[in-house]
Order: C-alpha cells, then structure tokens, then sequence
C-alpha cells in the first residue's frame, strides 16, 4: 500500500514506533517468527518492539480513525501491523453495533496483513469471534476451509471468544473440521482450543472428543489438548 504522507495522524503513530526501534531484537524476532525462505513468515521484517511497548502507544492513540489504522494495518513491518490490529480490538470494544460491524468487515477484507500467529491470537477472538457470539457462525466454516494459513488459525481462535462464555459446540466443530490439517501451527491452535474447552467448560467435554479422535489426530495437536491431564491420562491418550 502506498504511504499517505500527508495524514499526520498514521504518521505520528508511526513515527512513535520506529522511535524505539532496536535493531539486535529486531534480528532475534526475525529468527522466532520463522522469516527464512520457505518459512511460515517468510519475507517479514521486524523493528524489534516491545509487546509491552507497542501496547502503551496503542494506548495513547485509542481513537485513531480507521483510516490511519488501516494504513498501519497495511505495513511492511510486524510491529506496526500488531499495534494496529491492537487499535481495531479497542475500537472494537468501544464500538457500537454500527461501528463494530465496520471494523468486523474491515478486520475479514484485510487478511492478508493478519500474517503471523501472534497478530491472529491476540485479536480473532476479540472481533471474530466477539461478532459472530449471536450471529449465524457459517463464516467461520469458510474460514476453517481456507487455503489461508491465517484464515484458518482465525477460525479456530476466533472460538476462543464462546468458550470464555462456556461455550464449547463451535470449537469442537471447528476443530473437527480441522483435524487433519497439515501444518503444525493448526496443530497447536486446534489442541490449545480443544484444552481449554476442558479448562473453562467441562473436562467430560473434552474427553468426549479425544475418545473419538485422539487415534486420527496430530500428536502435535493431541500434546497440546491434554497438557493439563494427569500422567496417567496424558498416557492413555497418547497410547491410542
């Protein structure tokens, strides 16, 4: 996208990123989040920010207008699409159902920039799944079924939202749909989902699911699911 230099409002935001630039991070998180050729985030370059500091310049511009969230949005560089999507999430949350609408379509027409695990983590819950909480969910079988990496993590994280309202119907489904994936950041997506179905609604649930599938699953997937079981249990599941 190219880059409005006449609105001061992304330029501010950006300019208070790359203030605190920190090039020897930057070549560590590089690294983390799997830039080399042919990796997941290939091609992704990073100003080596903070989390913490990216969510305290969040913080003060929480009434950016989308325009200059979506230019950020559009960034080569990770942390300022993070701080972005962090910017939607507020809004998100501030929002009325007019608003909240807009920045629910805004956040499904941008995909392509939602590129890593940690930008779909922090925020598919918060807008996805937060829109789709009383809504018809057939979105979220379309993305599941996306050749969209992020799409997909998006479908099974945006879940997370029911299952903090004790809501488990949707991600089991989801996860169903899912099982076998290929690659193994829907391995860990899926089995944190699933293991927190057993945390926050019913371990019985859980169990229900890997009875029938923990045979056909990932072992990735399953690790993940069964993380807080007793070592029995994790050992009976993993034999099957």
């Amino acid at each position: 996208m190219r880059i409005n230099t006449k609105n001061p409002g992304f330029l501010k935001i950006r300019s208070e990123l790359r203030s605190l630039k920190n090039p020897e991070k930057a070549k560590t998180l590089s690294g983390f989040f799997k830039t080399g050729p042919g990796e997941y985030g290939e091609g992704d370059r990073f100003l080596g920010i903070t989390v913490p500091d990216i969510r305290r310049i969040v913080r003060t511009h929480r009434h950016a207008s989308l325009k200059n969230i979506l230019e950020l949005l559009h960034s080569g560089y990770h942390e300022e699409r993070l701080a972005a999507l962090l910017l939607l999430v507020d809004s998100y949350q501030r929002g009325d159902e007019e608003q909240k609408k807009e920045i629910f379509e805004l956040y499904l027409n941008n995909t392509v920039y939602i590129n890593s695990w940690d930008l779909v983590d922090l925020t598919a819950d918060h807008i996805v799944g937060g829109q789709l909480y009383r809504k018809k969910r057939s979105l979220l079988t379309k993305l599941a079924r996306s050749e969209s990496l992020w799409e997909r993590r998006i479908a099974i994280l945006a879940t997370f939202y029911f299952i903090r309202k004790g809501e488990s119907r949707e991600t089991l489904r989801i996860a169903k749909l899912l099982l076998h994936d290929s690659h193994d950041l829907i391995h860990k997506a899926v089995g944190w989902m699933l293991r927190e179905v057993g945390k926050r609604c019913s371990i019985e649930i859980e169990r229900i699911f890997l009875d029938k599938y923990a045979a056909v699953m990932p072992r990735t997937m399953l690790r993940y699911a069964i993380e807080r079981f007793p070592k029995e249990l994790k050992t009976h599941y993993m034999k099957k």
